[in-house]
Formats: C-alpha cells, structure tokens, sequence
C-alpha cells in the first residue's frame, strides 16, 4: 500500500469510528458496503465487545453480511424490520448538498433499499469524496436487468455518457441481485443530478442508479485535521487521533 493509500485509509478508519458513537442500545441498523463501511462494522463490533446490545443490522451486500457474521454482530432483514433506526455506509462522491454517488462494490440497489427504509442515513468517507459537482471524478453506474443491457446501453449513450459494462478479473461482473452494471462517464459531470437521476429512470430495464438525493442526513468526513461533518455541526467537532 502507498503512503498515500495508507494516508487515506487512517480517514476511513477515523469516519467509521465516530459514525459507530451514533449507534444506542436496541437500534436496529443498516450497514453499508465497502472499505469504509467495513471500518465501521469493525469500530461496531468493538462496542458490542464493551456493552452494546442492537437489535439487529440488515447488511447491505453479502460480503457486508460475512464480515459482520464474522464479528459477532446479529444480523436481520427488511421482512423481519422493515423499518430501522439509522443506516450508516460510505460513498464513492459526496457533494455539498449532500447528494451522493455511490455503487463502486456493486451494491448500490440494496444500499438505496436499506438507506430508503432507515429513519436516518448518515454517510461516511475520507476527504478524497467530497466534490464540488458529481460525475467529474467516478463514473456513475446504472445496475440493469442482463435481458436488457444492449438496448439500455444505448439509451445511456444517448444521454451523452460513455458507457462501460463493469467485470472484475476478466468476467462480467454480477450484483447479488443477479444484475450487471453499466458505468457511465459524463463529459462534465452532472450539473443536473434529479434530472439525470429522472431519465435514465424511465429507462425500461434500468433498475436503479447509483445517485442518492435527498437522502442523507449527515455525513461525516474524515481527513489530515480529524473528523468534519456536512452539514457543519454547531457543537465541537470530534477529534480522533
């Protein structure tokens, strides 16, 4: 790892840390996907080993899933608690009005679907996602249905994007939900992200999109000076060193 990546990392740890202070005796929890995400579970798990009793977490991916099986954590789901008290997991780009662009692993359906039935949804990354407008660094990826790929892909590249069907280690990569993903790289990012979010919802096949509006509550940030939040909190900032 460079010195850098091991820089950035220390962040992540950091955010997943302070994020795990907002979890109180008898929450039910989501749990998101990802590096970051993973610091949490790890900082979670660490309070349970003290006192902490939840109710339960719904995973957001099954790799999320084994990790907090491995950790000890109880694990439920949205039949069983269909409606949770905090979710909690990381993202790819975080604006200034706290739009996201997230689905890097793959799981960006049943991120939305847990984010979509938590109270509150808290975002947590390094100072590296945060962004003046999103798309200008990561592409946005689309999870669509396999019978539909083709057709979809052309209405994305109608909509101006540049189009990538997503593989890892040389095959296709396949979401948990059984769908493929289309990475799409605006020139210029995306002024407009409900607009987009909008259209290329409409498309036929298309199951959902990796742009979360509207519903973040906080995010936390982790960085060089300690931890910041979005929005800016009024009270001392936390400071883990």
């Amino acid at each position: 790892m460079m010195p850098h990546e091991i820089q950035q990392d220390s962040w992540k740890q950091l955010a997943g840390t302070v994020a795990a202070e907002l979890v109180e005796d008898g929450m039910l929890l989501g749990v998101g996907t990802g590096s970051t995400a993973a610091y949490l579970i790890y900082a979670l798990a660490q309070r349970m080993q003290t006192g902490l009793h939840i109710a339960g977490a719904v995973p957001t991916s099954e790799a999320t899933a084994q990790l907090a099986s491995n950790l000890g954590i109880p694990l439920t789901d949205l039949d069983t608690h269909p409606i949770l008290d905090l979710a909690i997991d990381g993202a790819d780009e975080i604006d200034d009005q706290l739009r996201l662009i997230k689905g890097g692993g793959g799981a960006l359906l049943r991120e939305k679907v847990v984010a979509s039935a938590a109270r509150r949804f808290v975002i947590i990354g390094d100072v590296t996602k945060r962004v003046t407008q999103l798309g200008l660094k990561m592409p946005l990826p689309v999870e669509v249905v396999p019978f539909a790929m083709t057709p979809v892909f052309k209405h994305l590249e109608a909509l101006g994007a540049k189009v990538l069907l997503r593989q890892l280690a040389g095959q296709v990569f396949i979401t948990d939900n059984h769908n493929v993903i289309l990475d799409c790289v605006f020139p210029g990012g995306i002024p407009d992200p409900s607009g987009l979010h909008a259209r290329i919802k409409r498309i036929v096949g298309v199951v959902e999109t990796g742009l979360f509006l509207n519903m973040t509550e906080q995010a936390i940030i982790g960085g060089p000076g300690g931890v910041s939040y979005l929005p800016a909190k009024l009270s001392k900032q936390a400071d883990i060193s």
